[in-house]
């Protein structure tokens, strides 16, 4: 059994980037009920078309509470930072900072990814609650 992912060391303070670049850390994903990595690449035509799925589920998910019960992290697996940046700034979330290579390959690793987009869901203690989760979002979406 693999163990939960650590959170705060993971992701530590300067490893996550908000819209606008802002800095952020650990601290935005401590109250959070689900954290979802979302394993992702501009030049990937099925990411392309799987994006705006998982960010319509995410405001939907969201709009249920005041606070978000879920946060993502987009894990870049661009072809560097250019294209890196035009794909964060479609998405709604926060990201692991492109240069985070090392974070990136470690996750990568943890979770078995070897196609992409892959979704991955943790609850808030870094527990794997299933690497389908992109299957998931679909069968919610198309109301399954």
């Amino acid at each position: 059994m693999k163990m939960a992912l650590d959170i705060p060391n993971t992701f530590g303070y300067g490893k996550l980037i908000s819209k606008g670049g802002k800095l952020c850390g650990p601290e935005e994903l401590k109250e959070k009920e689900r954290i979802g990595l979302y394993f992702s690449a501009h030049w990937c035509p099925p990411c392309r078309g799987f994006t705006p799925r998982l960010a319509e589920y995410y405001q939907m998910y969201n709009s249920k509470s005041s606070h978000g019960k879920l946060e993502i992290v987009f894990v870049s697996s661009d072809q560097n930072e250019r294209e890196f940046n035009e794909y964060f700034a479609e998405m709604p979330w926060i990201a692991l900072k492109f240069k985070e290579r090392d974070t990136k390959v470690m996750l990568d690793k943890k979770y078995g990814i070897s196609g992409i987009p892959t979704f991955v869901i943790l609850d808030n203690n870094g527990n794997l609650i299933t690497k389908n989760g992109r299957g998931q979002v679909l069968e919610y979406l198309n109301g399954d």
